[in-house]
């Protein structure tokens, strides 16, 4: 098996080699928050800092029960015995693949980890479009087709995992996709497992949102986290929630925690506690990094449009998957590297996502854009209106020059591959 460096972390170590150089890049391909930590958990993180030991691998008692609270006020009621923390959701849902076994059905495109991780544990993904228009859910009709097909084939396949919204395509499957998926989910005997660390961020709150835990609570585990909605990537603590009358599923997962991370760290639990409570500031925060993601992805996304891009305006989190084939400069990687060496703009291509390597998509995170400094983001945070801030307004300005020089080499070469027109006769 041959292991590489994770797409995203090794584009952005790439880009801030070329900016260490002197180059000037738009890191337009990290998924980071790009926000500063609320004073409060920085507070409550220094307070337990002298907390050294252990602790339950499963977590504290203290986060569990804050968790549970969490998705409780979300409609969800959850047994804190039924929570297990870790070093992150990324951590989790690892886990959770060695836990569960067996293969895994997962959406094309999706999160450079989900397929990663599950060649790691031996698992053979099968990847399913999202219906048009959609992200995250795999099209449930043909989830049941493939499903069924591999195991005539001899395959065990027991699982399917969503993103509510998504990464990379910031939209979210609708409702209906979700029912017809539940059900597909339960005549095939399939765990879902539903990766839910974006919900706080959808850029209308008022967007129907339906969680696969909503309609099958017995077969759904959850997992969140705090990196997206309160910018704290690096402090790594997530959250699962296991299905009712998962115990069997609890033990196999702490076995693999036991062995892994053996428990989160104890002074970063602390302040999760205190996060998943939703103190009235913490809410705050989220309210307002809410509305700058959405204002920042909206903007970007007019600009993916003005040069002619194919590409669904953005729902939830700091995500857009612009189609730029109308370029015709060939897949994703040739625009990715036309993109980060002659016009310095950072993106992903979409094969790092699963994606077909010949289509021209492309990941696009607005969420380093909101400035270079914490003065800067905070600032950010709290404008009347952000894309006026001189920062934001140049890094826009910057992605609309790049784009339309990309569009004009194209409509260059075009007219040099058009014949010359032979003038008519004169019959005069």
């Amino acid at each position: 098996m041959t292991i590489t460096l994770s797409a995203t972390l090794a584009a952005n170590e790439d880009i801030e080699r070329r900016r260490r150089a002197g180059e000037r890049v738009l890191n337009l391909a990290f998924g980071e928050a790009g926000l500063p930590v609320h004073p409060a958990l920085r507070d409550k993180l220094a307070a337990a800092s002298e907390r050294n030991g252990y602790g339950p691998v499963a977590g504290t008692s203290a986060l569990r029960s804050a968790a549970a609270g969490y998705w409780t006020r979300r409609g969800l009621a959850t047994d804190p015995e039924l929570v297990v923390c870790g070093p992150g959701s990324k951590s989790l849902l690892y886990g959770l693949l060695l836990a569960i076994g067996g293969d895994v059905v997962l959406p094309m495109p999706s999160w450079v980890s989900y397929a990663a991780q599950a060649d790691l544990v031996g698992s053979r993904p099968i990847l399913v479009p999202a219906p048009p228009g959609e992200g995250g859910a795999p099209d449930p009709d043909l989830v049941a087709a493939q499903v069924r097909m591999a195991r005539a084939a001899g395959r065990t396949v027991r699982s399917v995992l969503v993103t509510l919204p998504d990464n990379p395509s910031g939209r979210l499957a609708t409702p209906a996709t979700i029912s017809r998926l539940v059900q597909v989910a339960r005549e095939l005997d399939l765990m879902i497992i539903s990766d839910e660390i974006y919900r706080d961020l959808m850029h209308d709150p008022a967007l129907p949102y339906t969680s696969p835990a909503d309609l099958a609570p017995e077969r759904t585990i959850v997992t969140t986290g705090l990196s997206k909605s309160l910018a704290l990537g690096g402090w790594r603590i997530g959250v699962a929630r296991l299905p009712e009358g998962g115990h069997t599923l609890l033990s196999r997962l702490l076995a693999v925690a036991s062995e892994i991370w053996s428990a989160p760290a104890a002074p970063v639990q602390e302040a999760a506690a205190y996060a998943f409570g939703e103190p009235g500031e913490l809410l705050e925060r989220i309210v307002s990094s809410r509305r700058l993601h959405s204002l920042v992805a909206g903007a970007v996304y007019d600009r993916f449009v003005e040069v002619g891009a194919q590409v669904s305006p953005p729902q939830g989190g700091f995500y857009l998957y612009p189609d730029l084939s109308h370029l015709r400069r060939g897949g994703a990687a040739e625009i990715t590297k036309l993109l980060l060496e002659e016009h310095g703009i950072g993106v992903l291509p979409g094969h790092a996502f699963g994606d077909d390597p010949a289509a021209a998509r492309v990941r696009v995170a607005v969420s380093l854009l909101y400035g270079e400094t914490t003065e800067e983001r905070l600032t950010a945070l709290t404008s009347p209106d952000p894309l006026r801030l001189p920062w934001i307004a140049a890094n826009l300005d910057y992605l609309s020059t790049g784009l339309k020089g990309l569009s004009l080499v194209h409509h260059d070469a075009a007219r040099e591959r058009r014949p010359a027109r032979i003038p008519a006769p004169c019959h005069g």
